[in-house]
């Protein structure tokens, strides 16, 4: 499992993990399967049903040549930096320097799609994803982009939490706690795995800031440092909520 590190605007250092080969294979295996698909559903509506023929049908040719040949580069640029395979991968491009990708690095990724999969039949994609640091291709080495995971690959449960504390053991202290949902309580977890991981300024500064927004979104005062006073709300949260 391979991660990357990328400072934000705020001096922020937010880890994603990277897309593996794997993913972003299905992720093009589906999106190739989404364009044949298309083209061959207007292929029969312009070529069999209206049956068009001379310039007609030279331009409605080209225009579904187009939609082969832009297809990726047009839904990574509408849609920030996915296509129908990678949004259901759950992946994305981003700019490894920090926030989104620009339409010239969408360009450049789009352009050396040439080189790394169709001239290579996906050879030197392949081996440059699996073995660079950064799961790259020429493509994103060029635009420096990256491809990263919407959804971290461990998916953290519940359930995880239900060992924190037995019921019979452990007293909660914010009753507001039980206002947050599963979600809050992971980012929560996750949060402080992080910050007990990498002991930096950036993790220390993102703890500080989780803790201030718990602390507004629940309406409560606390004296405890931000580590305890998170840890005390996930506790409160698991056993409020058994």
């Amino acid at each position: 499992m391979k991660n990357i590190e990328i400072k934000t605007t705020q001096n922020v250092v937010l880890e994603y993990e990277l897309a593996d080969l794997r993913d972003r294979v299905i992720a093009f295996l589906i999106d190739a399967v989404c364009v044949t698909v298309a083209i061959s559903i207007l292929s029969v509506i312009g070529f069999a049903i209206f049956r068009f023929t001379g310039t007609i049908a030279t331009v409605y040719s080209f225009f579904l040549s187009s939609i082969f040949m832009f297809y990726t580069l047009v839904m990574e640029v509408k849609n920030n930096g996915q296509s129908l395979g990678k949004m259901a991968m759950r992946i994305q491009v981003i700019k490894t320097a920090g926030g989104h990708a620009t339409f010239s690095d969408y360009v450049a990724r789009w352009i050396f799609r040439m080189i790394d999969i169709y001239f290579s039949f996906g050879g030197i994609a392949c081996i440059l994803i699996a073995s660079s640091s950064k799961a790259q291709r020429i493509g994103d080495i060029v635009a420096n982009t990256a491809v990263i995971k919407r959804v971290p690959k461990i998916d953290l449960k519940l359930r995880d939490l239900l060992a924190i504390h037995s019921k019979d053991s452990y007293k909660p202290v914010y009753l507001e706690a039980k206002k947050l949902v599963e979600e809050d309580v992971l980012l929560i977890k996750t949060t402080l795995d992080r910050y007990s991981k990498y002991r930096n300024d950036a993790h220390h500064e993102a703890l500080s800031l989780l803790a201030q927004k718990v602390k507004e979104v629940l309406a409560i005062q606390s004296q405890l440092d931000d580590r305890r006073f998170l840890q005390t709300v996930m506790n409160d949260y698991v056993i409020l909520t058994r």
